[in-house]
């Protein structure tokens, strides 16, 4: 089962969060209904072999997922319960829906063998039993932000989260599933995106493990995150498609990150044997590289409208060309002028690009407003 959960109130910044609009995503675990509760259950004869899990970061404020598993049935054919979690939105304005449907969530999808499957909605109490709640005796607990429902009766308040839940029957030997969805990324003061990930419930299934364990994290124009070291050892991220550039350790204090800047491209990780020891989340750079010196000249840069690199009143003439100049040195401009070129050579993440022909094309509103501010 997919279960996605994130606990707002334990984001690890002291930074003021606005704007948080989501979840995150999970590896799918197994379930089984008693009454009306969603249990989950260790599995005894499936075991996951194999998981290739995608995610693409889009300058639109989503992420889609496109997970495809390979499961091996040891035993006879059976049918158990799966599903997916997605915890409720957090100081959002999105409004409660009882029918159980995500107001952030959008195309999904699930395929067994080859055959597409349907789903069912509720709404859920997040705790160890997932016990179903009747919209009709809980609403809205204004004070706490949208995130938990209130009894109408008992005026008990509870954590909820929506629950998509399918059956899926195995036959022996082989399994494929299949499933996507696209969803709108948390952002706030401090990060531009942040793409979180649940691994553990992959170990309620037989072998405790993904056998054979692949994750691509693409970016249809240009990103620049972070992913903690701690869940992903033992092998090494690569980039197999596009340009981009990798380095650990980009930032005093937090030693244990890893630091992607990708350019229409995929970088990828893969284990065999992979144990997770913990849940991942793909921040944006902006979350630590903020504190720096330079943050506003070119240490980070995004293309969405969630990030602008904004102006001071008291900047330099140097400091405005180099402004100007941003979106240019993030699409590989090759700079004539000794001062700039010198500048951005020293940017990490610049990736200097002598086929690029300056087509501005797709450069943002908020970019040219960059571009031609202060003109």
């Amino acid at each position: 089962m997919t279960s996605l959960f994130i606990n707002m109130r334990t984001f690890k910044t002291t930074i003021l969060l606005l704007a948080i609009c989501l979840t995150a995503a999970a590896n799918d675990g197994v379930y089984y209904v008693n009454g009306s509760q969603l249990t989950p259950i260790s599995e005894t004869d499936i075991s996951c072999a194999k998981e290739v899990l995608s995610i693409d970061i889009c300058d639109d404020g989503f992420a889609r997922v496109d997970v495809q598993y390979v499961f091996m049935n040891n035993g006879a054919e059976k049918t158990i319960d799966m599903g997916f979690e997605a915890s409720a939105p957090y100081n959002d304005d999105s409004e409660f829906n009882p029918n159980g449907g995500h107001p952030h969530i959008f195309d999904f999808t699930v395929n067994l063998n080859g055959k597409t499957l349907g789903y069912t909605n509720s709404i859920v109490r997040m705790d160890s039993n997932f016990e179903t709640l009747d919209p009709k005796k809980w609403k809205v607990d204004t004070e706490a932000d949208g995130f938990q429902l209130v009894n109408t009766s008992t005026k008990e308040s509870v954590e909820y989260a929506y629950a998509y839940v399918f059956k899926a029957h195995f036959n022996p030997g082989k399994n494929t599933i299949h499933h996507t969805y696209r969803y709108r990324m948390s952002h706030g003061v401090g990060r531009t995106f942040e793409v979180p990930y649940w691994l553990l419930p992959a170990k309620r299934w037989a072998n405790h493990q993904i056998d054979d364990f692949t994750l691509r994290i693409s970016t249809p124009t240009w990103k620049q995150f972070l992913i903690e070291d701690n869940v992903f050892e033992g092998a090494q991220f690569r980039i197999v498609a596009g340009k981009g550039k990798i380095r650990h350790a980009p930032y005093k204090d937090i030693e244990s990150h890893t630091e992607i800047a990708l350019k229409n491209g995929t970088v990828e990780w893969h284990k065999t044997n992979f144990d997770p020891k913990d849940n991942f989340t793909i921040n944006s750079s902006d979350i630590y590289c903020m504190f720096t010196d330079n943050y506003r000249l070119g240490d980070y840069y995004d293309r969405s409208d969630t990030y602008v690199p904004t102006w001071n009143p008291e900047d330099t003439a140097q400091e405005k060309r180099i402004l100007r100049n941003l979106p240019y040195a993030n699409r590989g401009y090759v700079f004539k002028d000794k001062g700039l070129r010198e500048y951005f050579s020293n940017i990490w993440w610049y990736m200097p690009d002598p086929s690029w022909k300056q087509d501005t094309s797709d450069f943002t509103k908020k970019e040219w407003e960059l571009v031609n501010q202060g003109k």
